[in-house]
């Protein structure tokens, strides 16, 4: 089995290192702080790796990409995540809200809204969880009702990443009480600004910007501000939650400050009880099993057969991966002595890693959901629905131009 992604990728990864370290200050853990600067280096980096053609490189030329390779985008991702995601909150325009609106959206959805994205100029939020609708999304209760040639839209959502800072909204509403719960259901693209919104800050450990509720009195929404078909945004927002949670590359910034950790300590590290290293060298094996899971799903997602067992599997894994790496990488920390730039430097990083490691197991859907949908695709017969055995699924896709990248994993 070949899983390297040859010459290119590497290439570009060796630009995305250049860049950083340029454009990117070494002490900078994220754009959601108090500082407000930190959300300005975001925003300004964001603007370089469009200039050189490396925000969304993948996407296609007519939207604002060069379309390069599924696995240059995953270049990408990785080079982001591991170095505290210098790209903001634009990750989720890049890695889902654009490819979503290239495959429902209309022409001029696509006009309006994929050249900014792609630019690096527009911050998305996604409108999903409801107080009572978490895990049970398709429980939501914010109503699109019909109203003249329109609709309006009122309810709330809650834990809405970003929606401070967004200018717009990915939102999934009720357009029906007919059938089932997950008919009925409908995606509109609103702006932020629209006087029928509110939003309010939740206080949590993760920091400014990221958890907010946001409520909908009346917003007026027109049929220009559907995506896909009235009805059918369930099936939709599957697409959506596939492309989510494989987007995030969080294996990378384990592997990162893992590898980090033995060069910060320097000749302490053989001091470094024996059991710790242990489960250090076993978190860096993680590390491999979740990217190769990680690679098996783009692949599909590129063959256009991926299913929500596929983005499930991987997604156990690597939450998993970041809460127990999280807590070796606590335990190092704390072994590391002195005072040094570098030393200290780690140390925070490790402890941001530590605060996100936390709702890793709960964002974009809980564990255990994570774990039924998994549970359901192996145990379902796809001829009959009936329970059966599944075998593994061959991975096939193009790392670049040297071949196919191949193999069979099982998680």
């Amino acid at each position: 089995m070949d899983f390297t992604m040859g010459a290119t990728a590497e290439e570009l990864r060796g630009e995305l290192r250049r860049l950083i370290a340029d454009e990117v200050p070494a002490d900078y853990l994220g754009a959601f702080t108090d500082d407000p600067a930190d959300l300005a280096v975001a925003q300004h980096f964001c603007a370089t790796l469009a200039e050189h053609g490396l925000l969304c490189p993948a996407w296609p030329q007519e939207f604002g990409g060069r379309g390069a390779s599924i696995w240059e985008q995953t270049v990408v991702r990785e080079e982001m995540w591991a170095q505290h995601e210098p790209r903001g909150a634009q990750y989720m325009g890049v890695n889902w809200v654009g490819p979503t609106i290239m495959r429902h959206g209309t022409p001029e959805q696509q006009r309006k809204h994929l050249p900014p994205i792609a630019r690096g100029e527009i911050i998305w939020c996604q409108g999903f969880s409801e107080p009572e609708a978490g895990s049970d999304l398709a429980s939501l209760r914010t109503t699109a009702r019909r109203d003249g040639d329109g609709w309006s839209i009122s309810g709330q959502k809650i834990w809405t990443s970003y929606a401070t800072m967004a200018q717009w909204c990915f939102l999934l509403a009720r357009t029906s009480h007919e059938g089932r719960k997950q008919q009925g259901l409908t995606v509109f693209l609103l702006p932020i600004s629209d006087p029928g919104i509110t939003v309010r800050p939740i206080d949590a450990m993760l920091g400014p910007h990221h958890l907010n509720e946001v409520f909908f009195d009346g917003v007026r929404a027109t049929e220009a501000d559907v995506l896909g078909e009235v009805g059918n945004g369930w099936s939709v927002v599957q697409e959506v939650l596939a492309f989510e949670r494989v987007g995030i590359a969080r294996y990378a910034r384990c592997e990162r400050l893992l590898h980090t950790a033995p060069e910060v300590l320097g000749e302490y590290w053989d001091e470094t009880p024996e059991t710790l290293r242990g489960r250090w060298a076993r978190m860096l094996m993680r590390c491999r099993r979740a990217r190769l899971l990680a690679y098996q799903v783009l692949s599909l997602q590129s063959a256009g057969t991926v299913a929500p067992g596929d983005a499930a599997a991987y997604r156990i894994a690597v939450t998993r991966l970041d809460q127990e790496s999280a807590e070796v990488l606590v335990e190092l920390a704390a072994t590391v002595p002195g005072d040094t730039a570098g030393r200290r430097r780690f140390r925070r990083a490790v402890h941001d890693h530590w605060r996100y490691a936390n709702a890793a197991t709960v964002a974009s859907g809980s564990i255990e959901v994570q774990h039924i949908l998994l549970a359901r695709e192996l145990l379902a017969d796809p001829g009959t629905g009936t329970a059966a055995g599944r075998p593994g699924r061959a991975v096939s896709g193009s790392a670049d131009n040297r071949g196919p990248l191949t193999g069979r994993i099982r998680s």
